[in-house]
């Protein structure tokens, strides 16, 4: 073999090592990106968006002060970057929030793909929805002569209502809804705290049972509604009028009825076969809205038998008495 056709075959075979060496390196590639797909990551986000003057900053702040990572105003094509770098940064388990609305032009456009996108990488995401209603909103906007982002040279209820259309879909699909209307910033910022604090991690399932009084209202945010008014009212029983149901002798009037043991059998058979399945379904928030005439009595003594019950089935479980303090 002359020189010169050793040199041909060395260079021949000198590239099919090659080529089986990029081969190699593809499918080992690919073999990390399939092991991939779904991994457990360190960050976990709340995505705080809502309503303009519903109190999104205050929110924030009080994320804040629970030791989340924050940031207001973050363009949407940014998040998963964002998400990335701050997990590569992580050794721990982090958590963060992120102001983002129609402040951004492109918010609305693009944040159905990208949730999307970032959710099929794994990330946990949790859509928390402030509103409050339009009257609030716009004595919000005239003590703080602020223009309306939709409307800025505009009408301001114009803008709410055109913010309220642009936003219905992205409030279907919110993990949480939280009306802000009878909330001033101390209230708002305690009332985040409470229902975030007692959270180990954003992607197990929270039990949030809440009692309240018909008089006042549904609350807008009740994934379940028990209604207890036809239980004997202690209101009528002029001893424990002036007490509520966290009195032990408001409960025992309440719990000892044969009617109530009858209702709380099934009520808590329901709730014990419904909660797996929201769980199942990668619900990350349930509320249980437990309700009677006036919110101080019937309802709060329910509720505090069923947070019993289910934080003795190790459930993480939040608590509210919305109209305790409404009567006297």
């Amino acid at each position: 073999m002359t020189r010169a056709e050793t040199l041909r075959a060395s260079h021949k075979e000198r590239k099919v090592n090659e080529k089986s060496v990029q081969i190699q390196s593809q499918k080992d590639a690919t073999a990390v990106i399939s092991e991939s797909d779904n991994p457990v990551r360190l960050v976990q986000a709340v995505i705080i968006t809502g309503m303009s003057g519903s109190g999104k900053s205050t929110a924030l702040k009080a994320f804040e002060d629970m030791a989340y990572y924050c940031v207001d105003n973050l363009p949407i094509a940014l998040l998963p970057e964002f998400l990335f770098l701050k997990e590569n940064a992580s050794k721990m388990p982090t958590r963060v929030a992120l102001v983002m609305d129609v402040r951004e032009e492109s918010f609305l456009d693009q944040y159905q793909s990208i949730f999307k996108q970032i959710k099929e990488k794994g990330f946990y995401l949790e859509i928390l929805f402030l509103d409050a209603k339009d009257e609030i909103l716009v004595q919000r906007f005239s003590q703080t002569r602020r223009r309306h982002p939709l409307k800025p040279r505009g009408n301001v209820l114009e803008g709410i209502h055109a913010e309220r259309e642009h936003l219905i879909g992205l409030r279907e699909c919110a993990d949480k809804l939280f009306d802000t209307s009878d909330f001033n910033v101390h209230q708002l910022r305690l009332g985040i705290v409470r229902l975030y604090s007692p959270r180990k991690r954003l992607d197990q399932l929270v039990i949030h049972i809440l009692s309240f009084g018909f008089k006042y209202g549904v609350p807008a945010d009740a994934n379940l509604v028990l209604d207890v008014r036809f239980l004997p009212n202690p209101f009528f029983e002029s001893e424990l009028r002036s007490l509520n149901g966290c009195a032990h002798k408001v409960r025992n009037y309440v719990l000892e009825k044969e009617d109530t043991i009858e209702f709380l059998k099934y009520a808590e058979d329901l709730l014990k076969f419904l909660i797996p399945k929201y769980r199942d379904e990668g619900k990350s928030y349930l509320v249980i809205a437990v309700g009677c005439t006036g919110g101080r009595h019937r309802s709060v003594a329910i509720v505090e038998h069923l947070k019993e019950i289910f934080t003795g089935a190790n459930e993480e479980v939040i608590v509210t008495h919305r109209d305790l303090k409404l009567e006297g």
